[in-house]
C-alpha cells in the first residue's frame, strides 16, 4: 500500500489516509540511541508529498540518532473515537533522513495548524537554517481504517 493514496481519501475504498498527521495532534517520535536504547521526543508533524516532516532549529539527539541509524517510529493519538468506542491512533514505522535548511518556514506552516492561523512561530526574524526530518513511511499500524485487519 502506498503511504499517500493517489486517489482522494474518499475515493479509496479499502483504506483511508490516516487521520492525525495534518490535524495538529502531537506526535511521539522514537529514534535509537547509540547504545540501542529508545529516545522519544514529542514533535509537530506535517506532510510533504509522501513524507512526514518535522522542523528543528537546533541539532538535537533525535537528529543525530537518525543520521546514524535511520529507523524511526512515529505514533500519535488521532483524537477520534471509533464506533466500538476505541480511540484511534496511528503508528508509522519508517526511514528518516535529515535535510539542511528550511526549518523556520516549515515550523511557521505547522504553527498555523498547531497554534492558530494568526500565530508567528518561531518568534523573531533571525532564525538559523535548521533542519527538516523527513520520514518515509514503510509500515502503518494502530487502530483506525488504515490499520491491517
Amino acid at each position: 500500500m502506498s503511504w499517500v493514496p493517489r486517489l482522494h481519501p474518499h475515493e479509496c475504498p479499502q483504506r483511508r489516509r490516516p487521520r492525525g498527521i495534518t490535524s495538529g495532534r502531537l506526535a511521539h517520535l522514537v529514534t535509537l540511541n547509540p547504545d540501542g536504547s529508545p529516545q522519544v521526543s514529542v514533535v509537530w508533524v506535517g506532510l510533504d508529498g509522501d513524507e512526514i516532516v518535522s522542523g528543528h532549529l537546533d541539532d538535537r539527539q533525535k537528529l543525530r540518532n537518525v543520521r546514524r541509524d535511520p529507523r524511526v517510529v512515529l505514533s500519535l493519538d488521532t483524537g477520534v473515537v471509533n464506533a466500538m468506542g476505541l480511540g484511534e491512533y496511528l503508528v508509522v514505522r519508517g526511514t528518516g533522513r535529515v535535510t539542511e535548511g528550511g526549518a523556520a518556514a516549515l515550523l511557521q506552516r505547522l504553527a498555523h495548524v498547531y497554534l492558530g492561523p494568526n500565530v508567528t512561530f518561531p518568534p523573531g526574524t533571525d532564525h538559523p537554517p535548521g533542519m527538516i526530518l523527513r520520514i518515509r513511511p514503510e509500515r502503518i499500524g494502530g487502530v483506525g481504517p488504515w490499520a491491517g485487519s
